[in-house]
């Protein structure tokens, strides 16, 4: 075995390109997450504030623009980014289906953000198109555990870079 990515004979999503996105892990005072549950998910669903981003998209911007989108408040403070985008790949079942099949899964520039805002600041129905149902703060290693199984090692990355950040922020007092 030489080490090389060998592409799988007849892997539908080998030629695939991956979405350019961001996500952010946003702390709490308490040093828990939010975590919000995915609105087209008949399984209880539950993931952080993410999506994606044009090429020409400030990071941080894009960040913002999602956490608007989504939770609909841009009350954050930037505490860290990763250097490097963290892909993840799409289960076959949802090849074809998710982003009208031009992807094989996202690529994505994730910040751990504190929360600026008080939680009624936080408006699951600001736009058009809500993505969750509803949300709650919760330990990260907790929706570490919850999260869909292809996006487990995306977020055990996550919850490795920056799982500091929650006693950091919990310790600090300024709650």
């Amino acid at each position: 075995m030489t080490g090389r990515k060998v592409d799988r004979i007849g892997d539908p999503a080998a030629h695939l390109p991956y979405r350019k996105g961001v996500g952010v892990v946003l702390f709490n005072d308490r040093g828990e997450v939010f975590a919000g549950q995915r609105i087209d998910s008949p399984v209880p669903a539950w993931q952080m504030p993410q999506g994606g981003r044009e090429a020409d998209e400030d990071p941080w911007q894009a960040a913002l623009r999602e956490l608007a989108e989504e939770i609909g408040t841009t009350a954050a403070q930037p505490l860290a980014m990763t250097e490097q985008p963290i892909r993840y790949d799409l289960p076959p079942e949802l090849l074809g289906k998710v982003w009208g099949g031009r992807y094989r899964g996202q690529e994505q520039i994730w910040f751990a953000a504190r929360f600026l805002g008080r939680d009624a600041d936080i408006r699951l129905d600001a736009t058009n198109h809500p993505e969750f149902r509803a949300w709650r703060w919760m330990p990260f290693a907790a929706l570490v555990a919850q999260i869909v199984p292809f996006k487990r090692a995306l977020y055990e990355e996550l919850y490795r870079r920056f799982g500091h950040l929650a006693e950091e922020i919990y310790q600090s007092g300024d709650s």
